[in-house]
C-alpha cells in the first residue's frame, strides 16, 4: 500500500482501490450494467463502478448552517490556498479547500440563491448546484459513493443519488434530471481578496472538530501517479494532476489548461459547441474563467483583455466585466455575460465521463481499431 492509500485510511478510513483502465463499454457513463438486463437497477451509470467509499452516508458530514468572517479575520489561509468564489451583488463569499477537503459539500444562501458549493477532493472539482429542485428547496449530502473517483452527492428531499462531473442524476426519483448549474470561480485565496477586498470567507467554526490546516492526502494533488479508486479510461495528453478548466455541453467537453497562460492576464478566441467563447487565464494568479461572446439579446461582443483587478475584460461598447461575468461600468452595468457550465479540475478526472473531451491546443486521441 503506497503512503497516499495509508494516509487515506487513516484520516477517511476508507477502502483503497488500485486504479485501472475498463473498456470501451465502461467509457460509456449511461452504458447498460452487463449484469443487469433491466437497465442498471434504476442507475444511468454502470452499478458495477459505483464504488463504496468507506464512510457511510453523511459520515463525511456537509456543512448546513456555514457561518462566514470578513478577509482580515481570515488567519488561517496562506495567500496561495485555493478558493472557490462565488457573489450576488455586493455579497461575495470565498470557500476554501482547506475545509472542503473535509467536507466536500456547504449548503449556503446567498441573497435569493440557494446553493450548494459541492467539491470533491480526489478530482479536485468544485461546482455550484442550485438547491431548488422542482419548486422545492432542499440540500445535498455526501453519500458515501463514489464513481470513477468521483464524490455522488445525495439530495436530501427525494434521497436521489447525483454525479458531480456528469452534473445529473443517477439514481432514484429524480433520475435523469440535470443539475442546475452556478458557475463559481477557483482562484487563490490571494487572488481573490485582492479582487473582492471585501469578501466573506467561510469560518472553520464548522461545528466539527477537523485540523484544517492540514492537508489530508499527503502528496495527492501532485503525485501523478496517485489516482484513488478505480477510473475507467485514462488520457495521457497531459498530466494526470495538472489543472484545467473544462466547458461542458451536453455529452461533450473542452479543457483548457492553465499551462496555457502566463503571469499577466491572457485571452483565449475559441469556438465551443458551435458558439464563439473568450477564455481568461493568468498563471501567476492562478485562474481560468470563461464566457461566451454573444449576450443574451444576440448581441455579439469584441474583447480586448484588462489587467485591472477583478475586472479583466472590456468590450467596444465600453463595458468592463469582472472575473464573475457581470457588467461593472458601461451602458450594460448590472448585466452578466453568457456562460457554458464549467468546472476546474484535475486533466484525469474529466475523459472518464465525457467522449471525446477536447484539449485547446491538442489533437484529439486517436480512434482505436475494433
Amino acid at each position: 500500500m503506497n503512503n497516499i492509500a495509508i494516509i487515506y485510511l487513516v484520516f477517511f478510513g476508507l477502502v483503497v482501490l488500485v486504479s485501472s483502465c475498463g473498456s470501451d463499454d465502461e467509457n460509456n457513463l449511461l452504458a447498460p450494467n452487463p449484469e443487469d438486463g433491466n437497465g442498471n437497477n434504476g442507475w444511468l451509470i454502470p452499478q458495477s463502478q459505483v464504488l463504496d467509499g468507506g464512510p457511510g452516508k453523511d459520515e463525511i458530514p456537509a456543512i448546513n448552517n456555514p457561518s462566514f468572517i470578513s478577509a482580515v479575520q481570515a488567519n488561517y489561509l496562506d495567500d496561495n490556498d485555493l478558493v472557490l468564489g462565488f457573489g450576488e451583488g455586493d455579497d461575495i463569499r470565498a470557500y476554501p479547500h482547506k475545509i472542503l477537503d473535509y467536507h466536500e459539500i456547504v449548503n449556503d444562501k446567498i441573497d435569493n440563491t440557494s446553493v450548494s458549493i459541492i467539491y470533491c477532493p480526489l478530482t479536485g472539482t468544485g461546482i455550484g448546484w442550485n438547491r431548488v429542485i422542482d419548486g422545492k428547496e432542499t440540500t445535498f449530502g455526501v453519500s458515501g459513493l463514489l464513481y470513477n473517483t468521483n464524490v455522488i452527492p445525495y439530495d436530501r428531499a427525494t434521497d436521489s443519488n447525483w454525479s458531480q462531473l456528469a452534473l445529473v442524476s443517477v439514481q432514484g426519483q429524480l433520475k435523469g434530471t440535470r443539475a442546475d448549474v452556478i458557475n463559481l470561480v477557483e482562484t487563490t485565496w490571494g487572488t481573490w481578496k485582492e479582487m473582492y477586498p471585501n469578501t466573506r470567507v467561510l469560518s472553520t467554526n464548522t461545528g466539527h472538530n477537523r485540523d484544517y490546516q492540514r492537508y489530508p492526502y499527503g502528496d495527492y494533488r501532485t503525485n501523478n501517479s496517485s489516482i484513488l479508486f478505480r477510473i475507467s479510461k485514462n488520457d495521457p495528453r497531459l498530466p494526470a494532476k495538472q489543472r484545467v478548466l473544462t466547458l461542458f455541453a451536453e455529452d461533450i467537453a473542452k479543457s483548457y489548461s492553465i499551462e496555457l497562460f502566463g503571469n499577466q492576464n491572457q485571452l483565449i478566441e475559441d469556438v465551443f459547441a458551435g458558439e464563439s467563447v473568450v477564455v481568461v487565464g493568468n498563471k501567476g494568479k492562478n485562474f481560468i474563467v470563461s464566457f461566451k461572446s454573444k449576450l443574451e439579446d444576440g448581441t455579439a461582443l469584441e474583447f480586448e483583455i484588462l489587467q485591472n483587478g477583478a475586472n479583466i475584460l472590456k468590450d467596444q461598447e465600453g463595458n468592463t466585466w469582472d472575473i464573475l461575468g457581470r457588467a461593472k461600468s458601461g451602458p450594460r452595468t448590472g448585466q452578466k455575460l453568457l456562460s457554458f457550465e464549467r468546472m476546474i479540475g484535475y486533466w484525469f478526472s474529466f475523459p472518464p465521463f465525457y467522449e471525446p473531451v477536447l484539449l485547446y491546443g491538442h489533437h484529439p486521441l486517436p480512434v482505436e481499431p475494433e
